[in-house]
């Protein structure tokens, strides 16, 4: 092709691109190794992975769609994009579904061939020119068929068909690299290594991820220009394209690395958890033990069992698994061990929408077992802030002998975002709360530090540390099992403060923090959204600041400060308001609204905007 022929590349600052299809065609995939390859240039990445709860719906049906949607920008990607400007649907029903989520005038890519009478019939279609039944311009969609065209690819690699059309995903991908100029050298690395095992599958992949390239270059899909995302700012360093889950993994790991303790993980799979047991397994290496255990209760109990033999001991669950767990979380607050216990919250009540992400588990984790029982809660505020969070629930489980609750949920456990590796020596210092030398043979139980209330940690078989824990009070003095009433007031205080007195970093204000009309409050996984809408409203001259809890439990001190600076204070949440009730029984003479949405799905930037800016 001549340079006369060549095709307009656009330089632009960000794109959304949504892959949909079928669960079973690799959208997942397709979407992980596209911000992978965006991650590994050096552009900021959001994404949010949207399946369904069916393990394998029939083929072409509504209910079986599976999304992946990322944000790809020069700099910081905060959200996935309320609305995608690419959206690529490998079927009739893919289409249906997800149009929605697609912006006006977005470049649709459709395999025109599983748009047959039978696949639109399925999708539930009244008219074979689905198109115009949906109000779609087809000058906006690029229709190629792309599974005869991958059958023709692969017509000679000794593939079964049923083989052969898993490799659909890749033509897609080939030619969403195509669009952005995205180098299919990097998925080729990726893919050899996913496969190492199965170097044809790796190879047949690798094949028709520059078909799709290759028909994009050659026809140039009917799309005026092809676009490219340079990165705005580099900071040198090793990057990677990270999960959330996977990011908590490597936390913990790191933690029990700097604390100079091997790791334990007793669980027990639920989604949206699960990968966390699944990424941990992978480092034995590293010390690291994991125990698939038979209930929710015995991997809570199992990792209680680790933590008073010494180890750096984790349970990993979502919100169904927190009730089980919670007479097991209780032992762990009257034995006072060092203890963390991670929950991925998912929809709910009960099974409720176990593949979707709410924060309705805050007010369980609060307040949802039997007793007094007082525990730290901390909340992540992005997939790579779970690496971060993590982190500092194992210091602070380790410091001040207590568990510590590590909140995150399904959008940024499943979410991906381009983390820079950090330097662990560089990583705060953990000192567990040992026992001492000198405390050999006089030494019971709950001995504290005056100042901290932390009691002293020993372990079994330090010779002149025996010592026994168990779920009945015991003698603050002895250890002995108690019941005096003057006792048992005093260490139920005893437990109490000891969280009160965790220190916590203060409660950061960002935007116009001098002069706002009104703060919007958050916590956790929603900083994005809330952040992002806070920045549309002052383009478009209001007043807003805006603050987002990470620690929860104990409150940052200078939240009450900060809440009775503004005349107005919005909570955005996803739930009905547990947040909000929260801050109203620590700080009052606050004028608190509230905006909830609980519909399984992350806020919108333009729903926030929208509804924030009449408050003010």
């Amino acid at each position: 092709m001549s340079q006369k022929e060549q095709i307009e590349v656009k330089q632009i600052e960000q794109v959304v691109v949504r892959f949909s299809g079928d669960s079973g065609d690799g959208m997942q995939l397709a979407g992980n190794i596209f911000s992978a390859v965006s991650a590994s240039v050096g552009n900021g990445i959001s994404t949010f992975p949207d399946y369904p709860a069916d393990i394998r719906a029939p083929q072409g049906s509504l209910t079986g769609v599976s999304g992946f949607q990322v944000h790809v920008s020069e700099g910081q990607s905060l959200t996935p994009g309320d609305k995608c400007d690419v959206l690529v649907a490998m079927n009739a029903a893919a289409l249906k579904t997800q149009y929605r989520y697609a912006r006006q005038g977005a470049t649709i890519i459709i395999d025109t061939d599983s748009f047959g009478p039978n696949d639109l019939r399925k999708a539930e279609f009244q008219t074979d020119d689905y198109l115009a039944e949906m109000g779609i311009d087809s000058d906006n969609v690029v229709a190629c068929a792309m599974t005869t065209m991958v059958k023709d690819c692969l017509a000679d690699s000794g593939m079964d068909n049923k083989s052969i059309l898993k490799c659909r995903n890749m033509f897609a991908l080939g030619l969403v690299c195509w669009l952005f100029n995205r180098e299919v050298e990097g998925v080729e690395n990726y893919l050899r290594e996913k496969f190492a095992k199965k170097p044809q599958i790796a190879e047949a992949n690798i094949q028709v991820v520059r078909a799709g390239y290759d028909y994009g270059n050659n026809t140039h899909a009917s799309v005026p220009a092809t676009y490219r995302i340079e990165t705005k700012t580099k900071v040198p360093g090793r990057y990677m394209d990270i999960t959330g889950n996977k990011a908590t993994a490597y936390g913990l790991i790191a933690a029990a690395e700097r604390a100079g303790l091997r790791l334990y993980l007793g669980s027990y799979p639920i989604t949206p958890a699960t990968d966390i047991l699944h990424e941990l397994s992978k480092h034995k290496s590293l010390g690291v033990t994991t125990v698939q255990c038979e209930d929710e209760i015995a991997g809570c109990a199992s990792a209680i069992g680790a933590a008073f033999a010494g180890a750096l001991a984790v349970t990993s669950t979502s919100g169904p698994g927190i009730c089980l767990k919670s007479e097991a979380m209780n032992l762990a607050v009257i034995d006072e061990l060092p203890l963390v216990v991670i929950d991925v919250q998912r929809g709910g009540p009960s099974t409720g929408l176990p593949t979707k992400s709410e924060q309705t588990d805050l007010l369980q984790v609060l307040y949802g077992r039997n007793g007094e029982s007082p525990m730290p809660v901390i909340a992540a505020t992005s997939p790579t802030d779970c690496f971060d969070k993590a982190y500092m629930a194992a210091k602070i489980a380790l410091e001040h002998l207590t568990p510590v609750v590590l909140l995150t949920d399904a959008f940024i456990a499943n979410g991906s975002a381009a983390w820079r590796l950090p330097n662990v020596e560089e990583l705060p210092e953990i000192r567990p709360h040992r026992v001492s030398d000198e405390m050999k043979d006089g030494y019971t139980p709950y001995l504290r530090d005056e100042e901290t209330c932390v009691r002293y940690w020993a372990v079994p078989g330090q010779e002149g540390f025996q010592h026994i824990l168990g779920g009945l009070e015991k003698d603050g003095k002895t250890g002995a099992i108690s019941t005096d009433p003057e006792n048992h007031d005093s260490m139920v205080r005893l437990r109490q403060r000891k969280v009160e007195l965790i220190p916590v970093p203060d409660l950061e204000v960002l935007g116009d923090k001098d002069d706002a009309e009104l703060l919007i409050v958050g916590f956790g996984s929603t900083y994005g959204h809330l952040y992002s809408a806070m920045e549309e409203l002052r383009k478009e001259g209001c007043k807003v600041a805006m603050a987002q809890f990470s620690f929860i439990n104990p409150l940052p001190q200078n939240t009450a400060e900060v809440l009775r600076r503004y005349k107005k204070v919005v909570v955005a949440e996803q739930n009905l308001g547990q947040l909000a009730a929260y801050l109203r029984t620590k700080v009052s003479g606050v004028n608190i609204l509230q905006y909830n949405e609980v519909k399984g799905q992350p806020f919108t930037v333009e729903a926030l905007v929208k509804n924030i800016k009449p408050v003010i």
